[in-house]
């Protein structure tokens, strides 16, 4: 099917405005959006329109049922001053299959591909240049069928807005092992980014946050024992030189950045395994002296270094940032192919180009 994206773009940008310097995440927005509508079974009136408020009526089902999912992705600049995408197509999938657990329509990928790549360009001024910064995008679908019902909507919108971030965590993370409650369990929508799986994470993280932690580091639903993820990101472990995450077994989202690093660890030949890992596997682990490094990694946040974890009554204290090779070289790397100062092996980079329609 083909699909033809109409432009309307705003009439005063607000570009002179932005400080680059000066970015809180998540809180400065560049000028266009993205929104196409679900009707009788198809997508249509795909359209970037300048970036404001929304219409919703008080019945409207993603309010009261939770039919809510969404993607983040980052537009960056090359070292020749090139705007590029990282692994888009990997978003627009992952997207699908959060629609598919909530019983939710796809998008088309095209359409999807199209949409990010047109929104970019036209906002390609609001991507900053400085290290460690990029364009976050947000891709999200939701529920706008107007009346109560504990059914699936036959109404949804698609809307894609960006805004300009530096740094996600400014120092290294010290974890709250939760034992208490529960992030997702195997059979439950874990794997989906959809929003009420962040909605039910908020109280133990303030619960975390008031007992002097920066993040909750989630443990499995049946036994609290397998690591699972961290609140905003997947989880990486250097044990003995080997790099391990904990595989996705439906109740841990399968993150992007999480992928990209495990290949560029088989890539630059850096012994890495997926599978389960318990929280007292980690502490006999740093007993013996043999927990080198611990990090969070995600689109939000790259790699962040973590210094501690406690799990009850107990606390160990991750070797000092300073010590990290191996996150610092994944980081580095990644970055690199980013920015185009590393090759692109895998063709993870996709330029913004200035198609409008597919």
């Amino acid at each position: 099917m083909s699909y033809s994206i109409a432009v309307t773009q705003t009439e005063q940008s607000r570009l002179s405005g932005l400080d680059f310097e000066s970015m809180p995440f998540g809180r400065t927005f560049s000028d266009h959006m993205f929104e196409a509508d679900y009707e009788d079974g198809k997508w249509k009136n795909p359209r970037i329109v300048p970036f404001g408020d929304l219409r919703m009526h008080p019945a409207m089902l993603a309010l009261h049922y939770g039919q809510s999912i969404f993607e983040g992705m980052k537009a960056f600049k090359t070292t020749s001053g090139k705007s590029v995408l990282f692994r888009p197509e990997q978003h627009a999938r992952r997207l699908n299959r959060s629609a598919a657990r909530m019983s939710m329509p796809e998008f088309p990928e095209e359409l999807f591909l199209d949409a990010v790549r047109t929104l970019v360009r036209i906002d390609e001024g609001w991507i900053p240049s400085s290290p460690s910064s990029a364009l976050y995008l947000r891709p999200f679908m939701f529920a706008n069928a107007e009346f109560i019902g504990v059914h699936a909507s036959d109404h949804y919108k698609m809307i894609i807005f960006s805004c300009p971030v530096g740094s996600y965590y400014s120092k290294p993370l010290a974890l709250w092992a939760e034992d208490t409650y529960v992030r997702a369990a195997v059979g439950g929508a874990g794997e989906a980014k959809a929003a009420g799986n962040y909605a039910a994470a908020l109280l133990p993280t303030r619960l975390a946050n008031q007992k002097g932690f920066d993040q909750i580091l989630w443990l499995d639903a049946k036994e609290f024992k397998y690591v699972q993820e961290i609140g905003t990101m997947n989880i990486f472990f250097v044990i003995d030189g080997t790099v391990i995450t904990p595989a996705t077994d439906g109740a841990i989202l399968a993150g992007i950045t999480r992928d990209s690093l495990i290949q560029i660890c088989k890539d630059i030949d850096i012994p890495v395994e997926c599978r389960r890992i318990s929280i007292d596997d980690l502490f006999d682990a740093h007993e013996r002296g043999l927990l080198q490094e611990a990090f969070g990694v995600g689109t939000a946040a790259v790699v962040a270094p973590v210094k501690s974890i406690t799990h009850q009554d107990r606390t160990l204290v991750v070797p000092p940032t300073e010590a990290f090779t191996i996150a610092s070289k994944l980081k580095s790397t990644l970055e690199g192919i980013r920015s185009g100062k590393h090759p692109d092996h895998h063709g993870w980079i996709v330029p913004v180009t200035a198609s409008h329609s597919v």
